[in-house]
Order: C-alpha cells, then structure tokens, then sequence
C-alpha cells in the first residue's frame, strides 16, 4: 500500500484546509484491499495525497460509547434518520485525542462537534471513563455533552473500540476528498468479542455534488459500488450477537464475501 501511495504528489494540511465543500454530498463504498489497489493505481494522476510530517497513512483509535442498553446502535439498526454517534478519536502519529458527537439529521446531514480529550492515551486506553464531574475537566466534558448529545452524559460508557489505517486523497481541482480506511479490528467491551476485518477497505467520498468526479468513473470500471457503513454500528453487530442485526445482515454478508476472497 504504501508503495503505490509514495508515487502520489503530497498536499499539505495548510493546503487541505482551504479546501471548502460548501455543498458536500458524502458516499461510502466498500471493497477489499485488493481491488483497493487497482483503484489507486488509477487515481493516481487524478488525486493527491495528504502528507504529514512525512507520512502518508495515519493511525487512527477509536473508542464508541452508547447508553445501556445501545440506544444509539439500536436507532441506526432501525433506521430512523435523526441519530447520534459519541465517541473518543484519536490521531495516534499526532498525539491528538478528540471527544466527538456526529449528529445525522432527518435530511441526511451529518455535523460533527468535538473537543479536546485531555490526557487521552490511545495506547494504554481508559475503559472506565464516564462522563460525570467528579474534576473540573470533566466538568467540561459535561458542558459540551449537555450542550450537543441528546442524552444523559453520565449514562454513557464505552462498548467498542476499533483501529484502522486512513489514507486521504484531493483531487486536483480541489473540489472533493476520499478517506480510505484498511486494517480495521475491532474489541467490545461487552462481549470480550474481537473482529478482524483488516482485508476490507472502506472508501468515503466528500465532493461538491456541482462538480464531476473523477473517481466515480473509476469505481464504476471497478465494481465497487455505493454501501453504507457505520463503523460503530457494523463492528458491533459483528462482535455482539445479542443485539438485533436484522437491518446489517446484508451488508454483513457482503463483507464475509469480500473477507473469503482474501483468504
């Protein structure tokens, strides 16, 4: 992977931050790495590469929370529109450790609100964290969730925690971005459960639905088509089988096909 990536011209983060999608559509799709390496191949005259501090793939932890119960699993798994995400995102290479709340709305907008997770460390995780002000951090931590979650900040309590590797492409009329997630696994909290998908590759393109894509072209030549993954909500169905998965069977189908492939 890194191989072919390395034939990439870079871009910075000073250039990836005048990049502005002011009517940005986001598409998911998923494939294996394999087929992920002919992509890439093809994109590379079209696309560049994020690079930081000379690397070109990032390190990324995340650790998912969720009420008792898994309200927030059991909203997507239904498939009501309006839903939350809560979880710690860690930029491993980076040192940055962020608190985030995705709220996805009736019209299928997503909007993300964060801040810093001080002390965070993704390599030697707190598991026991809840969200209470026992410390005038937490109490911080319990402004910002009052202020954005829909529900109770002391009730939540980690139940995933995943790893993956991500790659971010620009094309060169700075008009979209694709993040490209491989190696991913997964540990519940609950179960003890663990699930190894690192032979999958999940592909996210954010554009400006006025302008064309060049990738779109080159995904269709493909086969690799449009697929919705939640990263929460798909590791946990794979990991606790104790929750209802009626709505993920398909897609978790597709994936054991795509993982069969590679063995």
């Amino acid at each position: 992977m890194d191989k072919i990536i390395r034939t990439y011209d870079p871009i910075t983060l000073d250039e990836m931050s005048g990049i502005k999608l002011m009517n940005r559509t986001d598409t998911k799709f998923v494939t294996t790495v394999d087929r992920l390496m002919l992509l890439l191949a093809k994109a590379r005259d079209e696309y560049r590469v994020q690079e930081v501090d000379g690397r070109r793939i990032a390190t990324y932890y995340t650790a998912y929370f969720d009420t008792p119960d898994c309200n927030m699993y059991t909203v997507h798994q239904n498939g009501h529109a309006g839903r939350q995400k809560l979880r710690i995102r860690s930029y491993v290479d980076s040192g940055l450790n962020f608190l985030e709340v995705k709220t996805k709305n009736n019209h299928g907008r997503t909007k993300k609100k964060r801040i810093d997770m001080v002390g965070f460390d993704p390599m030697h995780p707190d598991h026991g964290i809840r969200f209470q002000r026992q410390d005038e951090q937490y109490k911080v931590y319990d402004e910002f969730l009052r202020k954005h979650l829909r529900y109770d900040p002391a009730i939540m309590s980690e139940k995933l925690e995943n790893h993956f590797n991500r790659i971010t492409l620009v094309n060169k009329s700075k008009t979209e971005r694709l993040t490209i997630d491989t190696g991913l696994c997964f540990h519940n909290l609950l179960t003890g459960r663990d699930a190894d998908l690192t032979g999958l590759a999940i592909i996210e393109l954010k554009r400006d639905g006025l302008q064309p894509s060049p990738i779109l072209e080159m995904l269709r030549e493909l086969r690799i088509k449009p697929c919705g993954f939640s990263k929460y909500c798909m590791g946990s169905a794979f990991t606790n089988p104790s929750l209802k998965r009626n709505n993920f069977k398909e897609r978790m189908r597709l994936v054991e096909r795509f993982l069969s492939r590679m063995n």
